[in-house]
């Protein structure tokens, strides 16, 4: 499979974007029918089962796949529909909801360094640290001299974790105001479906403007060469998901991984 140049959509560190000018579509070029879609994934997740067994079977590196964007945007469903042919062993998913008491007494990071995937894992963040530069941000909670200061913690945070071994990727799922309207209608359309929804995703939709702003800083602040920000167009379920496996897929690749020698030598074993 040819592979895709994710340039176009890397935010480069302290380059001021527009979110409202960036598309939450895939172009003309990159549309296709939902039929090719699950094609191209399917094809993606074989191999991702692959490098995830053997980012297992290496134990030498971990990878951190961080997931953020507002409401509906897909974070579960990204994570259920890439993850769903890969071996459960050494992946695991984290949600970030509003912390706990205990968590509230300590700094900002000590409930997600917790989280962070051990070498030969592969852990998935649905929501994260950066709900600490988001939320607290729009709600108020935090001045702008601590929000800026979180920026370069978070910038040391994952510098740290790359030194260590751990490859961090970030993605901020870009969908329209328009696109969650029809997700939000589609919940409370849906009895199955009415449960996921809270109070704050309507508060939320309210502060839309003050959220994107936030986003748009977060990005450009913490975006970085060795834990770099991608913006994906998620206004298409399908197209969504097959950008974060393939991005996920090429990242592994890099790393050039390899299985281990047996702890025992072979050459002399007999099956009887």
């Amino acid at each position: 499979m040819h592979k895709k140049d994710f340039s176009p959509w890397l935010v480069q560190n302290g380059v001021r974007l527009e979110l409202a000018d960036i598309p939450t579509a895939p172009s003309d070029e990159g549309a296709a029918s939902s039929a090719e879609y699950t094609s191209k994934i399917e094809h993606l997740t074989d191999k991702l089962n692959k490098l995830q067994s053997l980012l297992h079977a290496s134990g030498s590196r971990g990878v951190l796949l961080v997931l953020q964007g507002m409401d509906t945007a897909g974070k579960d469903g990204a994570i259920r529909h890439i993850f769903s042919h890969v071996s459960p062993l050494g992946v695991r998913a984290e949600a970030f909801g509003a912390p706990s008491e205990e968590e509230k007494k300590h700094d900002f990071l000590w409930r997600v360094h917790q989280k962070i995937p051990r070498r030969g894992e592969l852990v998935v963040f649905n929501r994260s640290h950066y709900e600490d530069v988001i939320v607290t941000r729009v709600r108020g909670w935090i001045k702008k001299s601590d929000w800026e200061k979180r920026y370069q913690h978070i910038q040391n945070f994952e510098a740290m974790l790359h030194d260590e071994g751990i490859t961090v990727i970030k993605c901020y799922l870009h969908i329209s105001k328009q696109e969650q309207k029809k997700r939000l209608q589609a919940r409370m359309d849906d009895p199955a479906k009415q449960w996921k929804l809270q109070a704050s995703d309507f508060e939320d939709r309210k502060q839309w403007g003050e959220f994107i702003e936030a986003y748009q800083d977060a990005l450009i602040a913490t975006s970085t060469e060795h834990a770099p920000w991608y913006i994906v167009p998620a206004d298409s379920k399908p197209y969504r998901d097959l950008f974060v496996a393939e991005l996920l897929v090429q990242t592994l690749d890099k790393l050039k991984l390899s299985l281990p020698e047996p702890s025992f030598d072979l050459k002399h074993i007999k099956l009887v």
